[in-house]
């Protein structure tokens, strides 16, 4: 359909950003910008998604239209895209400086040596870029007027973006709280075990679905009209399920529970936490 081509432009965006880094920072070994890049690309694929047709008339066909004002769209586009940015400049500004503060990423310390791999992923951060805000590009590549108004399931699913939102906020601060009190020595404790940490071994990750769960759920009632074929909300809830796979069987929680198995391994405090704070999930199994 039509409005597939509108996400064309996002897509490229993300590909060719992440190829420009890439080209910059893989020959240096540099892994300090590469959460930016990811911020970056967010944001470009966002405003190109809302901002195209008129970019296009202005720079390809050489219409000289303005760029639309924030009330030409519906409101659940700028939700949309206002909870994309939000969530992204706020993980972008915290990923960034504590790569700044640390000199570097743990995850690419040997990664970065290898021009080839390190190479696959910024193409793979240009993926994640891609998929993960597949329900707001989709639904800002369809005109305002073809957004139904927004009803309860908006409201609740914005609910949901807010209270998931802060919910990872309080669990990154938390252990940052506990990082720092560590280093001045204020305690010695080895892991966090306080606040939200106490009902999950990984509330931020946790917070993290429950962002794209609403986010998704917003987009929802829009891609169920006429302008979409049957399955689109579907093809959009890839954006949750890849991220609550990624995290919880890829690159975060078994990379971060196997770390801390081979550091606490014979801690018994280490050993009761794990027998009695759930894995994920609040109130969910522990393993």
């Amino acid at each position: 359909m039509a409005v597939f081509s509108r996400l064309l432009p996002p897509f490229a965006s993300a590909y060719v950003l992440q190829s420009v880094l890439a080209l910059i920072f893989v020959p240096q070994q540099n892994d300090r910008y590469y959460d930016l890049g990811g911020t970056l690309g967010f944001l470009s694929s966002t405003f190109l998604s809302l901002y195209y047709p008129a970019l296009k008339l202005r720079f390809i066909d050489g219409i000289q239209v303005p760029l639309p004002p924030l009330s030409s769209f519906a409101p659940r586009q700028l939700f949309l895209s206002a909870a994309l940015g939000i969530w992204t400049v706020r993980m972008g500004t915290f990923l960034t400086s504590r790569a700044m503060r640390t000199g570097g990423d743990t995850r690419f310390e040997e990664t970065k040596k290898k021009p080839g791999l390190f190479s696959a992923f910024w193409a793979a951060q240009a993926t994640w870029i891609a998929i993960i805000g597949l329900p707001v590009y989709i639904c800002n590549a369809v005109p305002a007027s073809a957004h139904p108004p927004l009803g309860m399931c908006d409201y609740a699913s914005l609910v949901l973006f807010a209270a998931s939102f802060t919910f990872e906020v309080v669990a990154d601060n938390q252990k940052s709280a506990w990082r720092c009190a560590h280093d001045k020595k204020l305690h010695d404790e080895k892991f966090v075990t306080g606040g939200l940490w106490s009902i999950s071994r990984h509330p931020n990750y946790v917070g993290e679905v429950g962002i794209w769960t609403g986010i998704w759920a917003l987009s929802t009632s829009a891609l169920q009209t006429a302008y979409f074929p049957k399955g689109t909300v579907a093809l959009a809830a890839i954006s949750p399920l890849l991220t609550w796979f990624l995290l919880r069987n890829v690159t975060g929680v078994p990379l971060l529970e196997r770390s801390a198995d081979q550091k606490f391994s014979d801690d018994l405090k280490w050993q009761e936490y794990k027998r009695t704070v759930p894995i994920f999930w609040p109130w969910g199994p522990v393993n």
